[in-house]
């Protein structure tokens, strides 16, 4: 019988893997040795550079229905026998003041940022408790880490507050089980899209996605699975 080589090497989870921050930490896991399992946005393709990558494999899915992400989860379990890594990088931006915050854009932040990171993460938490090892990390904001401060944009910082308690939470019960959850929280990424909405913009002082890619790589890294707890701001200069 020929052996599974795939349960022997490390599994990396990685939602919104063909974004801008997706694809450069798709391609770090990928460079590291991991095999990666990426979801992709249904009405978004842009995922053609996965093809000179053997060690994927990909679905198309929307993270934020809860039962379509548990049942794709257990696949992914049952066929790896692992998942060491879960990247959850799905979200979406809206500015809008107090005033400017309704119902709508409520709900749209609150089921990109929140119920994007909820429903992928709790199945692969669970999962990951049941191994006894495994690294979950989110990605914060400063708006939702300060809220004073972040009224230009009311909708998403709320919505993005609940990732830090969320990682609090798998944290509380985690910790002394061997999963940890960690929060990366970026200033102004360079993007394409960011460069087109401030076209006067120090773009030198913006960070680029490889850099977060590798702060988000350390988290999961062997000295950085040792860390407890943790929110690293990345800023640069920003």
């Amino acid at each position: 019988m020929a052996q599974n080589t795939t349960a022997v090497k490390k599994v990396a989870f990685i939602t919104g893997a063909a974004g801008n921050l997706g694809t450069a930490v798709t391609k770090k896991f990928l460079q590291e040795g991991y095999h990666v399992v990426a979801t992709l946005e249904p009405a978004v393709d842009n995922s053609a550079f996965l093809a000179a990558y053997p060690n994927t494999e990909t679905y198309t899915i929307d993270v934020m229905q809860e039962t379509p992400m548990a049942e794709l989860v257990k696949q992914v379990f049952e066929r790896h026998q692992r998942i060491d890594a879960g990247i959850f990088l799905v979200g979406g931006f809206a500015m809008g003041s107090l005033a400017d915050t309704s119902d709508a854009l409520l709900d749209k932040m609150f089921r990109l940022n929140f119920k994007s990171a909820f429903f992928s993460a709790k199945p692969i938490f669970e999962y990951m408790v049941k191994q006894g090892f495994g690294n979950l990390v989110f990605i914060g904001a400063r708006a939702g880490l300060d809220l004073k401060n972040g009224g230009y944009a009311v909708a998403y910082g709320l919505s993005k507050s609940l990732v830090f308690r969320l990682a609090e939470l798998f944290n509380g019960e985690g910790n002394a089980k061997g999963v940890s959850a960690s929060v990366i929280v970026p200033s102004i990424i360079d993007t394409p899209q960011n460069r087109a909405a401030m076209p006067d913009a120090d773009y030198k002082s913006w960070i680029k996605p490889d850099e977060l890619a590798d702060a988000i790589y350390f988290t999961c890294s062997t000295v950085g699975s040792k860390l407890r707890d943790t929110v690293l701001k990345v800023y640069h200069d920003a």
